[in-house]
């Protein structure tokens, strides 16, 4: 999740790829509610697609494990292997399923879909007792470009929410060949600590209140102790309308069982306030990442109606950090957790994007 705010400015989109796909295919034929915000037009057009039902995978299967960099990578794989891939990056307080109906949409059109456990969620581990656990963002995404390396992926498309959503902005703005084209919910939400150091309005604030409950060792121990209980609540504020069932967050709440999901949540944290350090090996990335680098690949970026943190202006507040062929959607009715909760039209944008 994310602080940044940037100047107003109007949105160019194309709509033709998004209007074929839902006219064809089976990711197209289920899409949800979904507001299109268009300013192609000389007045900004909104358009609202019926909603035709949902999915309700509950399982990937086995999962599949790999050394890369740092870290032994636990991860979800389906569709063709010689298929285009498709990496789909979870947040916090997540995981990987997140992304269990999308994942059968997408293979289902031939995409070759990794889905993996971020550092310290699930069944990725560290290779090595002795590595520091650091949680600055530029490590998540050199992970991916790790895991990346082991599988023999040269490019993919790129598709994330909060953690996951920073991640792969990085590795768009910093590693572009890496990437063939993004989604990215909420925008652009590469970390800029120096602007984070300013207030927002008290409103705004209130939402990240447990960023601050981080920053105390009251905190620590309360996530420690109550992590479950701490990520149920999280869950149901920021996605006032989905109602999941307990085995809904059973699945996920697993993954916070991993030894290293205090330690790097917190540290996540307390990094962006500025409260702990970088690793000195990663400064040059850093530095970079601090001038707000723009992205340059096809990117749709996607903003949940009823997201506490989706910033107000129809995605304007971001849009001159994009460069490159684009177009916005903001999803009625939909919360934080966007491609659980509107796994069609998540799948629709990873396949309308690739053709941008």
């Amino acid at each position: 999740m994310s602080e940044e705010r940037f100047r107003r400015k109007e949105i160019p989109v194309d709509r033709r790829t998004f209007s074929r796909i839902l006219t064809a295919g089976a990711v197209g034929a289920s899409l949800p509610a979904l507001l299109v915000t268009s300013a192609s037009a000389p007045d900004r057009e909104r358009q609202t697609v019926p909603s035709m039902g949902r999915p309700g995978n509950t399982s990937f299967g086995a999962l599949k494990q790999v050394d890369a960099g740092v870290l032994n990578i636990g991860y979800a794989e389906a569709g063709p292997a010689d298929g285009p891939v498709v990496v789909l990056l979870h947040g916090w307080p997540y995981d990987i399923h997140s992304y269990v109906d999308v994942t059968p949409l997408l293979a289902a059109k031939g995409y070759r879909v990794i889905v993996p456990y971020l550092r310290g969620h699930g069944t990725t581990r560290f290779l090595s007792s002795k590595t520091f656990r650091n949680a600055q963002q530029s490590v998540f995404a050199l992970d991916i470009i790790a895991l990346m390396d082991a599988l023999k992926i040269e490019k993919a498309v790129l598709a994330g929410f909060d953690w996951g959503a920073r991640t792969a902005d990085i590795i768009a703005a910093l590693w572009p060949a890496r990437c063939k084209a993004l989604v990215s919910v909420t925008g652009y939400l590469v970390t800029n600590r120096e602007r984070n150091k300013a207030p927002l309005p008290p409103e705004a604030e209130w939402a990240w209140w447990y960023q601050y409950y981080f920053a105390t060792e009251r905190g620590r121990l309360g996530l420690e102790k109550y992590k479950h209980a701490f990520a149920k609540l999280i869950w149901k504020n920021v996605s006032p309308t989905w109602h999941f069932d307990d085995a809904t967050f059973d699945r996920t709440a697993a993954a916070f069982d991993n030894p290293d999901w205090v330690p790097i949540v917190i540290r996540n944290y307390r990094w962006r306030l500025g409260l702990a350090g970088d690793d000195p090996q990663y400064d040059h990335l850093e530095k970079q990442l601090a001038q707000s680098p723009v992205i340059s690949r096809p990117t749709i970026t996607l903003d949940g109606e009823l997201d506490p943190f989706t910033p107000p202006g129809d995605g304007a507040s971001y849009r001159d950090r994009f460069t490159g062929p684009y177009a916005h959607r903001t999803l009625k009715g939909v919360g934080h957790n966007l491609p659980q909760e509107a796994p069609e039209a998540f799948a629709a944008a990873v396949v309308e994007v690739d053709g941008l």
